[in-house]
């Protein structure tokens, strides 16, 4: 290369560099602006220097949301986390990947440990599968509340700052405005949308629009008081605050419910988890017991134990629902439960789904057709008659067919059986040694062959079979004795064989398991009216708070009491609602059928303090008592609360310790004492033969 050519590329290159330089300091002369110093110190502000929880979450949200299963779960989170969140899209996608993620980190395992220990099983692996599958709902339900019960206790401190600042500023609005100013807490977006309300054109209809969303009843409580104060002003009871008693009492029924709830969860926090045991524990204790006691083998391998291992998965199933129903504490607002398209709504609408269910449905105003909806409503439940029994007919259907699968599956297990059992006439309590095993599975083996030839043959005989044997070049040297031995044998093997194929009565037994699967979601409805029974006691006694916060505002009168009973019933929903439809036709007697309808003593009571309210005396004269004996009825709630807490602890560990109770007595000492003293009596009753 000439001398004038690397000149020519040294000054190219050298120019390049200087335009470079150039172009370096304009650019930096314009990043020195103003506006790009804003926009970088925007960008420090949001941008994370390390790793960052908030961002990872986000992203795994929007990875979720592409996975077609997990996709399902994270929809039922964000309805229910948006109304704890108010509609906050960030914080509601943070939260939800949150409990997805811890969801997915309980099961992973459970499910990776799950078929390593039943990967041998299929039919029993299938259905534990499903199971976890099912608990996935319940698991999700479990975080959740846990984020409603810490919204409960923000919501104390959040009262007890509001009445500092209602002393302050002497006004409901600028109180709740100043003490919403903490954006750390979740409780602080509730008083900022309540503030929203009061101050907006028309908050009485706002407010109607928040009672539906509330996450729990204390807020819409605080939220009406708030609103009422506000409308009607403030007045001194005993020289204080009415709006601050107000806020009072509703402190003191939330430092209830936490302690009630606190208390639940301890009495369940290890129920669930005992009653859901036996799934990871089935196979640990088989293979334990076959190591130590080798004569149960053939016992758990068989029919017999696959049947007794189907059933206690299946009593696991039925107590887990009901452990999970019985702690349930009503946390989150009952709207959010269901959503108003549910896969029931939408199979529904198609025509020939329609015509099959109403064919199942009682005729309306038929005394079945109100015996349900009577049920539907006494149990609190939200679904309508259609979707019960559209659930009612899948049930049967998916218990109609899993019997069928299953009865086939003990067919092929029981056959399986026979071909894998080693062959030997040994003493069961002895066991066998690796060199007596290795004999029984040659002869096992040999039987296999004529199993094959003469499978599906029933009409064969013992003598066909000893012909065969007598042919085959394993016998050859064998005694006339040893063959008759082994053809009975392989005769015995043969009929067993022969004879597992589904069998007319089994047809019947899956039609008798899909009516108890159909009759399975109106059992479910039973147990849940019992335990709202149980809770009648504590409705009643809210309604008396509410009451007591409302008598001595002015303007309050009954049909607002009603409205507000309305609001806040679970139990006595059905017929606050009818009575305040019929309220303006004739309160005495709108108040009277309301009356006829009950049958609890105290809520009776309350409906005739109303209807003296109503003609003959103030409402605050009505319901002097409450005011005179408000100390009384705060520990009569808590002595209720307590006694509600000892009876349903006392049914959930019942119910979940049945399961574990199945497994040991049904799955181990049963099949042990059971085959031992068969095993026992056999080999005595050999010995006695022996001796003579």
């Amino acid at each position: 290369m000439s001398s004038d050519i690397i000149f020519i590329i040294m000054g190219v290159t050298g120019g390049l560099f200087l335009l470079i330089i150039l172009a370096y300091y304009i650019i930096s002369k314009k990043m020195n602006k103003s506006d790009y110093k804003k926009i970088q110190k925007l960008q420090q502000g949001t941008r994370a220097s390390n790793f960052s929880s908030e961002i990872l979450y986000q992203k795994l949200y929007v990875t979720y949301n592409k996975i077609p299963f997990i996709k399902r779960y994270i929809l039922k989170l964000r309805r229910r986390l948006e109304i704890i969140n108010i509609d906050d899209e960030y914080i509601t996608r943070r939260d939800a990947s949150k409990v997805m993620t811890k969801a997915l980190v309980v099961l992973i395992p459970i499910i990776t440990i799950t078929i390593i220990l039943t990967h041998t099983n299929y039919l029993i692996m299938s259905i534990v599968l499903i199971f976890e599958l099912f608990m996935t709902d319940s698991l999700i339900d479990g975080y959740v509340d846990k984020i409603d019960d810490k919204l409960l206790k923000e919501q104390v401190d959040f009262f007890s700052e509001i009445r500092h600042a209602y002393h302050e500023f002497n006004m409901v609005e600028e109180a709740i405005y100043q003490v919403s100013q903490d954006d750390e807490k979740d409780i602080s977006r509730q008083g900022e949308k309540i503030y929203e309300i009061l101050i907006s054109d028309d908050p009485e209809t706002e407010l109607e629009k928040y009672y539906d969303v509330a996450p729990n009843s204390y807020l819409k409580e605080f939220a009406g008081v708030s609103y009422l104060t506000k409308e009607f002003g403030d007045r001194k009871v005993d020289g204080a605050s009415l709006y601050l008693k107000n806020v009072d009492n509703i402190t003191q029924e939330m430092q209830l419910e936490i302690l009630k709830r606190d208390k639940l969860n301890y009495v369940f926090q290890s129920l669930s988890f005992i009653s859901i045991a036996p799934i990871v524990l089935l196979e640990p204790l088989k293979n334990w017991a076959i190591s130590n006691f080798s004569f149960v083998e053939s016992w758990y391998v068989g029919k017999p134990g696959t049947i007794v291992q189907i059933a206690i998965l299946l009593i696991t199933f039925i107590s887990y629902i009901l452990v999970r129903r019985l702690k349930d504490n009503g946390s989150i607002n009952g709207n959010s439960h269901t959503t108003e398209n549910p896969w029931q709504a939408k199979l529904y609408k198609k025509p020939i789904i329609k015509k099959i269910v109403n064919l199942f449905i009682p005729k309306e105003g038929s005394k079945e057709y109100r015996k349900i909806q009577k049920l539907l409503k006494d149990a609190a439940s939200r679904s309508k008659i259609e979707w019960l029994y559209i659930n009612r007919i899948a049930a049967m259907i998916v218990v109609f067919l899993c019997s069928l699968i299953i009865f086939i599956q003990l067919h092929h297990v029981a056959v399986q059986f026979v071909y894998t059992e080693p062959t030997t006439d040994y003493d069961l309590i002895g066991g066998l040694s690796d060199r007596q095993k290795k004999q029984a599975m040659e002869i096992t083996k040999e039987d296999n062959t004529f199993l094959d030839k003469f499978k599906g043959d029933i009409d064969v005989t013992v003598e066909e079979v000893k012909k065969a044997v007598e042919k085959s070049k394993y016998y050859e040297d064998a005694t006339p004795d040893e063959i008759d031995v082994a053809a009975e044998r392989i005769h015995e093997k043969l009929k067993t064989v022969n004879s597992e194929y589904m069998q007319w009565f089994e047809f019947l037994l899956a039609f008798v398991f899909a009516i108890v699967g159909y009759m399975g979601p109106i059992w479910l409805l039973y147990f849940q009216q019992k335990m709202r029974e149980l809770e009648m006691e504590d409705e009643v006694m809210q309604f008396q708070t509410i009451i007591l916060m409302l008598m001595r505002i002015e303007r309050v009168n009954v049909e607002i009491i009603l409205e507000w009973l309305e609001r806040y019933s679970n139990i006595f929903y059905e017929p606050i609602t009818r009575c305040v439809n019929n309220y303006e036709s004739g309160p005495w007697e709108a108040l009277e059928d309301l009356k006829n309808d009950m049958t609890y003593q105290p809520m009776i009571r309350i409906v005739e303090s109303l209807q003296a309210a109503v003609e003959k005396i103030p409402i605050r004269d009505a319901f002097d008592e409450l005011d005179s004996e408000r100390d009384y009825y705060r520990e009569k709630r808590k002595e209720s609360n307590e006694r509600l807490i000892k009876r349903k602890g006392m049914i959930g560990k019942g119910i979940g310790f049945a399961p574990m109770i199945c497994m040991f007595v049904g799955y181990l000492i049963v099949p042990l004492v059971f085959i031992g003293l068969t095993s026992m009596s056999t080999s005595f009753s050999s010995m006695s033969s022996s001796n003579f």
